[in-house]
């Protein structure tokens, strides 16, 4: 599991996990030799699934299971996601995992899931993800009081994944798909953005394809118009108003009701919502994308700094 940095990554996950000070120092051993590969004396290493013990399932996906995993040389705990390889080719879904694993592969952020390494057998693709220790953001909300998260901490999650957003952006990368669903949380609860199936590299900044999730759709692409990365900045308002209202804000009884919804940003704010959030989620949900506040300005907006 090659990284750029050994003693970053070591850090990053020391500092993730609470470890009795007494084996600070054996754990701070097994890490580096796991990342840097020196358990297996060669950074080319073929990985295969006998160096990992399967623990429980943590999810279901269409194509396949997440398992928590053990590797067995250093006791590294990982998310292993197995995915079939008959039924990608039967949903015609090869572009889109080839391009998750090397899209992923090659983003090193705090608040994204990093993905370690990759390796397949006949049946079989996995993905050795870094493992977020509180799982899924979405059944945090769901099990929230009343089904939404407090200012606090909803501006902290907004913070964090406009930190990721941005990120991306620089890296050309567009995620198109974020919604609460994708995203977990770390043991120290701090943002790991994840499943980047429906992500494009575009250099050109432009794309046409319509994808993710309907509420969560931008209106230049329920038009089915060129966008950019601007959309991710569309989702970010609808994930602000989620996180602060347990619900998106143009969720219909179908889906032609929620297009014209969100093509003429029909959007009504419950009277619980503060009038900080309501100015940041306006400015993020402009019709015409260009008018959308930026990913840094999220960062600096007053709303997300007093309550930081």
């Amino acid at each position: 599991m090659a990284h750029n940095n050994v003693e970053e990554e070591v850090e990053k996950c020391l500092n993730e996990v609470e470890i009795p000070e007494k084996d600070y120092e054996e754990s701070k051993l097994f890490l580096t030799k796991m990342i840097s590969h020196e358990a297996y004396n060669n950074e080319n290493y073929n990985w295969s699934l006998s160096d990992f013990e399967l623990g429980t399932r943590l999810g279901r996906g269409k194509f396949g299971r997440v398992f928590i995993a053990r590797e067995r040389k250093t006791g590294y705990v990982v998310a292993l996601k197995t995915l079939l390889k008959k039924e990608i080719v039967d949903n015609h879904m090869e572009r889109q995992v080839l391009r998750e694993i090397e899209i992923q592969s090659h983003l090193k952020h705090t608040n994204i899931l990093e993905l370690l390494t990759w390796f397949h057998d006949d049946f079989r693709i996995y993905l050795v993800l870094e493992y977020a220790g509180k799982g899924e953001l979405y059944r945090h909300l769901r099990k929230s009081p009343k089904g939404r998260f407090n200012e606090h901490r909803s501006s902290k999650y907004v913070y964090q994944v406009a930190s990721a957003l941005d990120y991306c952006h620089r890296k050309k990368v567009i995620h198109r798909d974020l919604k609460p669903e994708n995203l977990l949380l770390s043991i120290t609860d701090d943002i790991k953005l994840g499943d980047f199936g429906w992500s494009v590299h575009t250099p050109s900044s432009s794309r046409k394809t319509m994808c993710g999730t309907v509420d969560y759709l931008p209106p230049e692409m329920v038009q089915g118009k060129i966008y950019g990365t601007h959309v991710d900045n569309w989702c970010l308002g609808i994930l602000c108003y989620e996180f602060l209202v347990g619900k998106p804000p143009f969720e219909s009884r179908s889906n032609e009701e929620t297009y014209a919804r969100i093509e003429n940003v029909d959007i009504n704010y419950p009277c619980h919502v503060p009038a900080g959030a309501i100015d940041l989620i306006s400015k993020l949900l402009r019709k015409t994308s260009e008018e959308r506040i930026t990913l840094s300005d999220v960062m600096e907006h007053p709303w997300i700094i007093h309550n930081k």
